[in-house]
Order: structure tokens, then sequence, then C-alpha cells
């Protein structure tokens, strides 16, 4: 959930109590402009507490954190697909899964690798990482020492992000 979804939220369950956004703002704590810019989603940033005070206002359930939604994304995939975007031949999930779990990255696809440790969004690498360590039933640690070795094998420029 992010801040627009939960403006919206609160828009509709405002709305449902009948109260004005004045009403909420004075419930919450809030003001009425940072309500008006949260309902618009217009807001840059609330801050938990805060969003938690008009939410709990509402009786808006915040859902407990947790990972079951990343699971299901495909994270060697979306990897993979980052780390072939400037590349003819394409790395498949396979190889860069067996590149993530050896420590060792086949002769072609070095530039693959150097361009995801470079270029790719951390969460994307931390999900290929985890989705890795869970297919090859090994330590998520085990993984990151061989991101780690790559890395610094591949002399990226932000191994030091991985070590």
């Amino acid at each position: 959930m992010n801040l627009i979804d939960i403006g919206q939220a609160v828009r509709v369950r405002r709305t449902e109590l009948g109260l004005s956004q004045a009403q909420l703002a004075r419930l919450s704590g809030l003001s009425r402009q940072t309500l008006v810019g949260l309902e618009n989603g217009t807001l840059g940033d609330l801050g938990v507490n805060r969003a938690g005070q008009v939410m709990a206002v509402l009786g808006l359930d915040t859902p407990r954190p947790d990972t079951l939604a990343r699971r299901k994304k495909r994270g060697l995939w979306m990897a993979a697909k980052t780390a072939s975007v400037s590349y003819a031949r394409e790395l498949r999930p396979e190889a860069l899964e067996q590149a993530l779990t050896s420590g060792d990255v086949p002769p072609p696809f070095v530039p693959h690798l150097a361009h995801l440790f470079d270029e790719a969004p951390v969460p994307i690498v931390v999900m290929a990482v985890e989705e890795a360590a869970s297919r090859a039933h090994l330590p998520p640690r085990q993984i990151w020492r061989n991101v780690a070795k790559l890395a610094e094998s591949l002399s990226v420029h932000r191994r030091a992000l991985w070590v």
C-alpha cells in the first residue's frame, strides 16, 4: 500500500462516515491542508505515525507487513531481464541462478552480471538472491558471499554495496 492508495481509502471512508475534511483533520491531529493533499494524492510524504493516526480514526486496518506479495514476484526473471536490457544475447534466469549459487559467471554473461550489479535497482537484486537461495536450498548468506565475490571479480563500480 502506498500513500496514494491510503489517500483514496481515507477519502472513501471519510465520506462513508459523513465527516468533512476539517472534522477528520481535527480528529486525527492533521492539518486540513495535509488531509487534502493526502486525499488528492499530491502529498509527498506523511510518515508512518501520522498515516496511522488518520487510519485509526477511520477504523482502517493497516496490513501486517509481510513478504507474501514479494515472494510471488519472479526475482530471478526480473533480474535476468534487467541484466540483458543492453545486450543481444539474453541471460536466462537459470543461468543467473547458477551464477549466484556458484559464484562463477559463464564468460558470455560477464557484461550482463556487471550491468546487474552496477545498474539494477537494489530490490531486484535482493529478490534474485532470495529466490536463488530458496530454489537451491542454500542459506541466503551464502548467495550474498557469492554476490560479493562476483562484484569484486567483475570490478563493478558499486562493489562496496555488495560486500
